[in-house]
């Protein structure tokens, strides 16, 4: 029955809904069903209202509101009328049900941001694994090079240096330089893909 109100809106007798906020109080701590569904009828709306607007999110304003009369009926036995009006009883749970719904959704987010982190440093691992691999790779590639062509692209790629600026290093013709500078590029491409062909077949 109690879901059932929460969930359908079942409408009081109407009896329950002429009642004074007094008279419902005193049929919620008698278990009187009916002055539940007055109850929640009277102050749906505003429990509704005041968690949509701390929330922004219209299924957990909904949520919170169905929490809040749950406790409502579940903690009925803690309401003491000499305290305060059964009102300001309401939007007290419906603050404390705020509040640990807020602390839920941070709770949430911080799973994600923390699954998110493993992610991107488990990416950035493989990256600098696969960087690793790739000097590797690439320097037992130039290891392999006829001489020349490995010194000119040695200083091309750890030097930064022109094809003019090793002519006149090295004493070599630019033509020259320019040519060790070819076929070692592509001896360098193919045995890296070679290489690479392997690690995947294995």
């Amino acid at each position: 029955m109690i879901t059932n109100t929460l969930s359908t809106g079942t409408r009081p007798p109407p009896a329950a809904r002429s009642k004074g906020e007094a008279d419902l109080a005193r049929g919620l701590l008698a278990e009187d069903e009916g002055a539940f569904a007055a109850v929640y009828l009277r102050w749906g709306s505003l429990v509704y209202t005041m968690a949509s607007r701390s929330l922004g999110d219209a299924h957990e304003a909904e949520d919170v509101t169905q929490q809040v009369f749950l406790g409502v009926w579940r903690g009925r036995a803690g309401f003491r009328p000499e305290r305060g009006p059964l009102g300001a009883w309401l939007v007290g749970i419906t603050r404390r049900k705020i509040v640990d719904a807020l602390a839920a959704r941070t709770r949430r987010l911080g799973v994600i941001d923390s699954v998110a982190h493993e992610v991107r440093s488990s990416r950035q691992e493989e990256r600098t694994i696969d960087a690793a691999v790739d000097r590797v790779l690439l320097v037992d590639a130039l290891s392999r090079l006829p001489v020349h062509q490995r010194e000119v692209l040695c200083m091309a790629f750890y030097e930064d240096l022109t094809q003019a600026q090793i002519a006149q290093r090295t004493g070599i013709p630019l033509g020259t330089v320019k040519s060790h500078t070819r076929r070692g590029l592509h001896r360098l491409r193919r045995r890296i893909e070679q290489d690479h062909a392997g690690d995947a077949a294995a």
